[in-house]
């Protein structure tokens, strides 16, 4: 063989050196280096054998080659390369500026710690949730027995918030009300109730963040003497019911209705708000007291004593503050005691006995020579403005029953005729969408003299089926 070679033109020999020279310029070496039985580290230098024929060149960091040397790793279109592997096991990434580029396999959950993402780290300044700092106080919107709100502004986010500021007693602790509303409200999420976005626990002081809403219906009302645009009292209700019945299919009762805790955006969204008193009933319990809701919206059953209530407590509250949206004036406005209170709603509804009430005579506070003799009247009668609107007197008359489980449900009175007129979509939203994501679905302008918006003639009720359908 050595003669065979040795016997070849010596111009044959130089034309295959100074190919093989050529090819080796023209091309890029790749070398693999297993980094463990996961990842393959691949690293890409020029090949030059000019100075050291015969001898590979040491493959170095592309950081330490003159520019004109590098290359880009490129797939051709070859048949067969010794150094490709499987499609389903390594993604190639092309990168001009590292040398060194980590591929991870598919049959590997782990990434590489040579991969790592590498964010700038937040400054220890920035804000964040869960920071008192990281809320900006702007004015003080009201204050009560144990809390203080106020309007603020998120640093995190820019957007407006409600700080409810709960005062810390070493001695006391925590109250249990903030307690049970956290803890309430970190699970409801609707559109018809307030939005709880953030906890914040000091040594003096727990604050929730709740999403910021400009009004509530008390003050809507003040704003409004005389009743509210029908439109916006169906709004308002409907709104009402529509969170009322998200809670109740949680076995959660409010047990504060009152238009105070209803707020109002400027859009017209109504929120359920302060769960202070609410309570989570997952079996029937005799443990509730009685010492909840505000006089004028609390049920008779609870006036005269009852532990025993459910769902109906709330739907009491529900008529009181629907007929005083209609009408303009609080349904019961009890000025001196309880006592006084139930001589208010007996003089409208009938002073009750075991027929129309059964059991009612077992109740603590009932004391049948205490209370007057009055038989029930239509609520028109009390309420004039009921009758200017088609099933407003039916709805108010069967959520104002005095013997509680004769009360209407919320899902029961989201389908009462009261409401015939509204979209039938509004049915189906779903648990976060505004009943104002409905098409033609608005507040009306309010006026100055209710009787203006409900008209001798009733009209109320065309105009609204012809602007809503």
């Amino acid at each position: 063989m050595c003669d065979l070679i040795e016997s070849q033109p010596a111009e044959k020999i130089s034309k295959m050196k100074k190919l093989r020279r050529t090819l080796s310029e023209s091309f890029s070496r790749i070398a693999l280096k297993k980094e463990d039985s996961s990842f393959d580290e691949i690293c890409v230098t020029k090949m030059s054998t000019r100075n050291c024929p015969g001898v590979d060149s040491v493959i170095k960091p592309l950081d330490t080659i003159p520019e004109d040397k590098k290359v880009r790793v490129q797939r051709t279109q070859s048949t067969f390369d010794p150094f490709e592997k499987p499609a389903t096991q390594v993604k190639r990434v092309h990168s001009e500026n590292n040398a060194c580029i980590n591929f991870k396999s598919s049959s590997s959950g782990k990434e590489s710690p040579k991969v790592r993402r590498h964010s700038s780290p937040s400054s220890p300044t920035s804000p964040k949730f869960g920071k008192a700092d990281s809320y900006e106080k702007l004015e003080k919107l009201g204050e009560g027995s144990y809390a203080t709100v106020y309007k603020g502004k998120s640093k995190v986010n820019g957007k407006l918030v409600a700080l409810k500021v709960i005062r810390l007693q070493e001695e006391e602790g925590t109250p249990f009300t903030a307690i049970r509303e956290a803890s309430l409200l970190k699970g409801l999420k609707h559109a018809n109730i307030v939005l709880l976005h953030d906890i914040i626990h000091t040594k003096e002081t727990l604050t929730l963040v709740f999403e910021y809403v400009h009004t509530d219906l008390c003050q809507y009302m003040d704003k409004h003497p005389g009743g509210l645009h029908p439109d916006n009292v169906k709004l308002f209700l409907f709104q009402l019911l529509r969170g009322l019945s998200y809670i109740h299919q949680r076995y959660i009762l409010h047990r504060d209705l009152k238009p105070q805790n209803l707020l109002i955006s400027d859009t017209g969204e109504l929120k359920l708000a302060d769960f202070g008193l609410a309570r989570a009933k997952s079996v029937p319990s005799h443990t509730y007291s009685n010492e909840v809701v505000t006089l004028w919206y609390r049920p008779p059953d609870v006036l005269l004593g009852s532990t025993e209530y459910s769902t109906c407590l709330d739907m009491w509250g529900v008529g009181c503050i629907f007929v005083e949206m209609i009408q303009g004036v609080a349904a019961f406005p009890g000025m001196k005691d309880i006592q006084d209170q139930l001589e208010r709603i007996f003089l409208v509804l009938g002073t009750p006995n075991e027929d129309t009430w059964p059991g009612v005579s077992s109740l603590p506070h009932f004391k049948p020579e205490r209370f007057t003799l009055y038989s029930s009247k239509n609520l028109r009668q009390a309420w004039n403005k009921l009758s200017y609107v088609n099933h407003a007197e039916d709805l108010a008359s069967k959520l104002l029953q005095c013997f509680p489980k004769n009360r209407l449900s919320a899902p029961a009175a989201l389908n009462h005729e009261y409401f015939s007129d509204l979209p039938p979509r509004l049915w189906g939203l779903t648990d976060m969408s505004s009943v104002f994501t409905v098409p033609n679905v608005r507040l009306q302008p309010e006026v100055g003299e209710s009787m203006r918006a409900f008209g001798k003639n009733n009209s109320y009720g065309k105009s609204l089926s012809n602007s809503k359908h």
